[in-house]
């Protein structure tokens, strides 16, 4: 299966490439740059690596590849500084690229190097974990973290295209499969369930249903970035369901959780808010458990965490008014719902199995 689909802004517009050997498309993408920083990781497959370097050849471009260390620990401000650094003094200039090679952490703090360094170069986005190809690497939301939160650090900075080959995902481990799924599991809860259907092929790495499903959900991503770009209307908040709760378990658990790990427990915990803010019902509540748990995924906090902890860093999230905000489903679909009870979101919170 392939698919091009089309992420229209008000002033510009780019592709988003799901297909074997999407990576070839390097080489249209990057018709007129002189230079192009690769940047990467160590862990990411040397076939890939190959590949991008290849179609760089192709693309009569001089490149030079950037490493960054890996996990969240390295999606830094040090990095980006690294990072910038490492531009500047190989002669990467504002009409040159940068091209982003790997999962969240590579796409997030490349994209954020490029927003920033020369005040702005261009970044194509070529993901190669699951949750990267249908959320992170589409959307321009660039960041790296804070001690005191995730992505508090950021910039909007769109990429010139992005390139998923699903077959990238095959060296995976499961773990890392599952926190795409995470995120998959957010779109299906967000109104139409494309999901619960394919779950055990989505399980089971089917490839026909993967790139079925990739596609669907960048289709998503893509129709709510079109609408808020910059997320000044709260349209594209919406892509934030289940997320303030994942957020403060990472940064809670010292990003021990994955983000698609927190992202599923966020699901539940945010239907345990709406059912007890009476905005949706028991039906609606079990049949997030359901779809999360089908995925394989978690649906409890891990032991230990406290809601005196989550809650102030809940607090500081980016959408928040400076008190708790989150996404909730209600009877109009998902909506903003600024302070809710107390009592309630303790509750919610114990339904998850967070103390206190």
């Amino acid at each position: 299966m392939s698919a091009w689909i089309r992420v229209d802004l008000a002033d510009r517009g780019y592709d988003v490439v799901v297909r074997p050997g999407a990576i070839g498309e390097l080489e249209p993408a990057l018709v007129g740059r002189r230079r192009v920083a690769l940047v990467t990781q160590a862990a990411i497959p040397v076939g890939l690596v190959g590949e991008a370097r290849a179609a760089l050849d192709r693309a009569g471009v001089v490149h030079e590849t950037f490493l960054i260390g890996e996990g969240e620990d390295h999606k830094t401000l040090a990095t980006v500084d690294d990072l910038c650094r490492g531009f500047a003094g190989w002669g990467l200039l504002r009409r040159d690229a940068v091209v982003a090679l790997g999962g969240g952490v590579v796409g997030d703090t490349a994209g954020f190097a490029a927003a920033v360094y020369y005040r702005g170069v261009d970044v194509v986005q070529v993901p190669t974990t699951l949750l990267a190809m249908v959320d992170s690497a589409i959307g321009g939301k660039t960041g790296v973290n804070l001690p005191e939160g995730k992505n508090l650090v950021g910039a909007f900075h769109q990429p010139l295209a992005v390139l998923a080959d699903p077959g990238a995902l095959a060296t995976l481990s499961d773990r890392e499969y599952r926190c795409g799924l995470g995120e998959i599991a957010k779109y299906a809860l967000m109104g139409d369930d494309f999901v619960s259907a394919r779950s055990a092929a989505l399980v089971a790495r089917d490839p026909a249903v993967l790139a079925e499903v990739i596609a669907r959900s960048a289709g998503i991503k893509a129709q709510y970035v079109g609408a808020d770009e910059l997320e000044q209307t709260g349209t594209r908040a919406v892509l934030n369901y289940g997320h303030t709760l994942a957020h403060a378990l990472e940064t809670a658990s010292g990003h021990a959780l994955l983000h698609g790990e927190a992202v599923a427990i966020g699901l539940i915990f945010a239907a345990q808010l709406a059912g007890t803010l009476e905005r949706i019902d028991q039906r609606a509540v079990a049949h997030h458990e359901e779809l999360v748990g089908a995925l394989g995924l978690p649906t409890h906090a891990p032991p230990g965490l406290r809601g005196d902890d989550l809650v102030p860093i809940m607090a500081r999230d980016k959408k928040s008014g400076g008190s708790l905000t989150f996404m909730l489903a209600g009877p109009r679909g998902i909506e903003r719902v600024d302070d809710p009870d107390a009592a309630a979101v303790r509750k919610a919170l114990a339904a998850i199995g967070v103390e206190g």
